[in-house]
């Protein structure tokens, strides 16, 4: 047993496994004595993470932890820091995320994807009223519980700007899901990054494969300037296309803000 699960055993969580691994974290899956059901506990050892990350990440990733309450945002149940650099954050466990669900079923159906983007949605205008940026939004950053909820985690790269106008310098995120602007390093609006990262998972939820080829990073950029593609051979509702295609605008001043994007047909449709 390693000496990370001994000290999780100490404090009353027994860990079963490691069920995920990032550049700076590992979450294992742990049964805990004292909320008597089993919890994702992410892991990081701060003796071995990049200073930049201890100072200016890991502190925002924490503060915006403690202060975000939203049904589609992960619940947090306690924050542990250990003298010799360890810290826990001790979170609910969910059933899957959202990259393994379309994975599984090939692409998600339209009821299926509008019922959990909608979710997605709700979490994000609720982060963005709150003055919060995600900036790595991600399908597997979109956990779903076993009752097919989706929940929003990592929050490593997040960010709080007191400021409509703050712009953000710092490169982050997935390449796959990074908008234009990102990729070719422009002080970006971190909301309408956000906004981007959204049109990239709905793009996958519907048709099971990514928009963009994202192989060649520096050709990426002109790639999406072109705009989305939609094979002919899978069908996807009209509304849903369109909407795609108003998030993924190349230029961020054309792509909707999260309270525009939330008042869509296609996400209003019963």
């Amino acid at each position: 047993m390693s000496t990370v699960d001994l000290l999780l055993r100490e404090l009353g969580y027994n860990t079963l496994c490691t069920i995920g691994e990032g550049a700076y974290s590992k979450v294992k899956m742990a049964i805990s004595n004292k909320y008597h059901c089993k919890v994702a506990i992410k892991v990081i050892d701060k003796r071995k993470i990049p200073a930049e990350y201890s100072k200016k990440f890991l502190p925002r990733e924490l503060d915006i932890l403690r202060n975000v309450r939203h049904a589609n945002v992960i619940t947090v149940f306690e924050f542990i820091e250990i003298n010799n650099g360890l810290q826990f954050i001790v979170m609910e466990l969910c059933l899957t995320d959202l990259l393994q669900l379309v994975q599984n079923a090939g692409r998600l159906s339209d009821g299926k994807a509008r019922s959990l983007f909608r979710q997605i949605t709700k979490a994000i205008k609720y982060l963005h009223e709150h003055n919060v940026a995600h900036r790595d939004l991600k399908c597997e950053n979109v956990l779903i519980t076993s009752g097919h909820n989706a929940k929003i985690t990592d929050f490593s790269f997040g960010i709080i700007f007191p400021h409509d106008s703050q712009l953000c310098t710092t490169y982050c995120g997935s390449a796959a899901y990074a908008s234009p602007e990102v990729l070719q390093n422009i002080p970006y609006d971190p909301r309408k990054y956000d906004i981007w990262s959204l049109g990239v998972i709905l793009y996958i939820m519907v048709t099971g494969k990514m928009p963009f080829d994202h192989s060649n990073l520096n050709a990426l950029p002109k790639i999406q300037q072109v705009g989305v593609i939609f094979s002919e051979a899978i069908e996807v509702n009209a509304k849903c296309k369109s909407l795609i295609k108003k998030i993924l605008q190349y230029n961020p001043n054309d792509r909707p803000d999260i309270f525009t994007l939330v008042k869509e047909d296609w996400l209003l449709t019963a």
